[in-house]
């Protein structure tokens, strides 16, 4: 018998920005036979939705023109076979690649601040989860999504090693960028989450932390499954 055929539970991977969240959290839901949902993914939604809609003016959000479409924002996901693994939709329209853009990185935390966003997708998030047998990460998924979650992961990282991963991964996709200005955008998003006055960047009591500054993917794989084991066992 494999841990996918035991109880499931409710998987929460909460940290900081650039943790390599996403990666740890899409592959232990592969071995696990799990549903992968990318929370941040769906900021990033929302953050390309202001974009696309003239709703950030130098820098601002325009507060009360977001809320007025609010409830015309629809993200959900998609099984992408290519990769097996779900990609992100606005209102129907595939943003997967369009959402890792620097622009959206850059206005991401502060979009992701605003009270009636966060209420829109905790309500969607609470939703996917209400079967469990899945993974979700994210910045406030332990302490407000699911306070529930049988197991949750707070990750962290050397500010700098994190910026150089995403150095690394920009540069692996060909696109634009500059070490200074990735390294001043996660310290900045650091700043943002865990100040801003709507579901702060906070580990959760019963949180287990996983430092992955010198750990290769394998060893942090290796590690979560040890500790979903170890959960599940004392069901």
């Amino acid at each position: 018998m494999t841990l996918s055929d035991e109880k499931k539970i409710i998987i929460a991977v909460d940290g900081y920005s650039s943790c390599g969240k996403s990666t740890v959290a899409k592959e232990i839901a592969r071995q696990l036979n799990y549903v992968f949902i990318d929370s941040g993914a769906m900021y990033r939604a929302v953050t390309l939705f202001c974009l696309r809609n003239g709703l950030i003016v130098d820098g601002a959000v325009n507060l009360p023109a977001l809320q007025d479409k609010l409830s015309s924002i629809s993200v959900s996901f998609i099984y992408n076979p290519a990769t097996s693994h779900n990609d992100v939709c606005l209102n129907g329209g595939n943003v997967e690649q369009e959402i890792r853009q620097l622009a959206v990185a850059q206005h991401v935390s502060q979009v992701a601040a605003i009270a009636g966003v966060r209420q829109l997708l905790v309500a969607q998030q609470q939703e996917m989860g209400r079967s469990k047998g899945i993974v979700m990460d994210g910045r406030d998924i332990g302490t407000v999504v699911f306070p529930e979650a049988e197991l949750k992961i707070f990750m962290t990282a050397d500010t700098r090693i994190r910026a150089l991963r995403r150095y690394d991964e920009m540069i692996a996709k060909n696109e634009p960028v500059n070490f200074e200005e990735i390294l001043k955008n996660i310290t900045e998003r650091d700043r943002y989450d865990e100040t801003r006055a709507e579901s702060p960047l906070r580990r959760a009591k019963d949180a287990i932390v996983l430092d992955n500054s010198i750990m290769t993917r394998e060893e942090q794989f290796k590690w979560v499954l040890e500790k979903v084991e170890e959960r599940i066992k004392k069901l």
